[in-house]
């Protein structure tokens, strides 16, 4: 018996693979290991979907789910190389994590003694790792500057250690701080509006390019509450300036204390962003915890993602009886650090050197070579070119190196490759620094810039004259 021919006029929607059955798929039943049921549907459904609109034939959704799921991550973020030559990238995750804080990551992503002492089966001080292998990081000398002892203390970031800083020991009162210092921080975030927000009134002293001692003192009042050293980070002033130095502010701090006979501390509190533990050549005038803390600071607060090269926290070190105060008060909950940060630090102070460590102080003479390696690979030229420290750390100092200069248009190509290369857009060319990739994927790189260049061959040759959609005679919506 011949079969009916097909009719002609049936929906070919009619033909969209059930949900249940597509949810059926052995591919989709060993995602669910992985993958939400809420994910999984709404893969599903956009395969449909894309049938019903007729982008995809009805005999595609199948095969589109299967390579949906398979695709599909737990997470949107994607891997990027970067090559920027920006070695503290914001925009990427500022610094990328040493192996030895990825595995104590890993580690500790499931129970852990982070508040438990297993000994004694008692309740802990939270982090004392962390906590001793800051105070370990910091050199004898410097414990020695300070002979009533020193403590850390960890929270989620370096804008909230600034905020219990200012509340825990500023209080409503006023602190004191230099015009020059009154900095804005990423996404348009303003210093003194973090500040002012905890109910902190700032006594602004001196100019934008000036400050001396005699302002800070002549400033000092009943209402004192604190003085404020802020390291402007991501901008540099040249010229005719001046600044006063930490050691300065700690004897104006000791001088009013001893004045008010009620032996009521004015507290020194330093933040020098970037967070270096200890001088770097390379970065003379970056400020490092070290030297402020000799110098005098009640209190210094860094980032343990940039220079430090850790995962996002907020480091406060200095005297014990300030940290004290400081781990004691109430927003010290609101915002303390968790349990995968604690570690990730831990192990990145007593671990290896940080990739942030290792792009900063790349030889120049291996970077050249592995430009002309990657530049050989896919026929372009290598031109010098300058990195930066980035993040707000060691601004206007270059990092010499080298770059592969490829067509801008390759740009957009390698962003959305696979894997994912950022670039650097410059002056008409797309330059690819070595910096900041690990040079065990030089050879991925390459890959990635080879089939960015496919790709751009492929889309210049379907616009060539004659070709489809492109044709000389085609209007292009010009109206003709």
């Amino acid at each position: 018996m011949t079969a009916a021919p097909p009719d002609r006029g049936e929906d070919p929607r009619r033909r969209i693979p059930r949900t249940d059955d597509l949810l059926a798929l052995p591919e989709v039943v060993d995602a669910r290991t992985r993958l939400s049921e809420t994910v999984l549907r709404s893969l599903v459904t956009h395969a449909q979907s894309r049938a019903r609109s007729g982008e995809i034939n009805p005999e595609d959704v199948t095969p589109a789910v299967r390579a949906a799921v398979a695709s599909r991550n737990a997470t949107i973020l994607r891997p990027v190389l970067n090559a920027t030559g920006v070695v503290v990238h914001t925009n990427l995750g500022r610094a990328p994590l040493p192996p030895a804080a990825v595995e104590a990551v890993v580690a500790s992503s499931g129970y852990v003694d982070v508040e438990l002492d297993l000994v004694s089966g008692q309740r802990a001080k939270r982090g004392t790792g962390t906590r001793q292998a800051l105070l370990a990081a910091v050199p004898a000398a410097v414990h020695a500057a300070v002979p009533e002892g020193m403590d850390a203390l960890v929270v989620n970031n370096g804008a909230a250690a600034l905020v219990l800083a200012t509340t825990a020991l500023a209080g409503t009162g006023e602190l004191i701080v230099s015009r020059g210092e009154l900095v804005e921080i990423g996404a348009g975030f303003r210093l003194p509006d973090l500040i002012t927000s905890t109910g902190t009134r700032l006594r602004e002293v001196g100019t934008t390019n000036r400050t001396h001692q005699a302002d800070y003192a002549d400033a000092i009042g009943p209402q004192t509450t604190g003085l404020l050293k802020v390291h402007p980070s991501n901008f540099r002033v040249d010229g005719f300036t001046s600044s006063v130095s930490i050691a300065e502010l700690r004897t104006l701090a000791d001088e009013e204390a001893a004045g008010r006979g009620d032996g009521r501390p004015l507290p020194l509190i330093v933040d020098i962003g970037s967070g270096l533990l200890t001088p770097d050549p390379l970065l003379p005038d970056e400020p490092d915890l070290a030297g402020a803390l000799t110098a005098g600071a009640d209190v210094v607060i860094a980032s343990g993602d940039k220079l430090l090269g850790g995962p996002q926290a907020g480091i406060l070190l200095g005297r014990r009886r300030t940290i004290q105060r400081l781990a004691t008060h109430p927003l010290a909950r609101a915002v303390r650090a968790d349990k995968l940060t604690l570690a990730a630090l831990e192990a990145t102070l007593t671990g290896g050197p940080s990739p942030v460590a290792r792009s900063l102080h790349a030889d120049p003479a291996r970077l050249r070579e592995r430009a002309d390696r990657l530049a050989a690979a896919v026929g372009a030229p290598v031109v010098a070119h300058e990195g930066r420290v980035g993040g707000g750390g060691a601004p206007g100092v270059p990092l010499a190196g080298w770059a592969v200069r490829l067509p801008e248009e390759l740009a957009p190509l390698l962003r959305t490759g696979e894997p994912a290369v950022l670039p650097r857009v410059h002056d008409g060319a797309c330059l690819v620094d070595l910096r900041c990739i690990p040079e065990p994927d030089d050879g991925r790189l390459a890959d990635a810039v080879r089939a960015a260049q496919a790709r751009l061959a492929s889309k210049n040759s379907s616009r060539s004259p004659g070709s489809t959609g492109d044709h000389p005679d085609q209007s292009h919506g010009s109206g003709r």
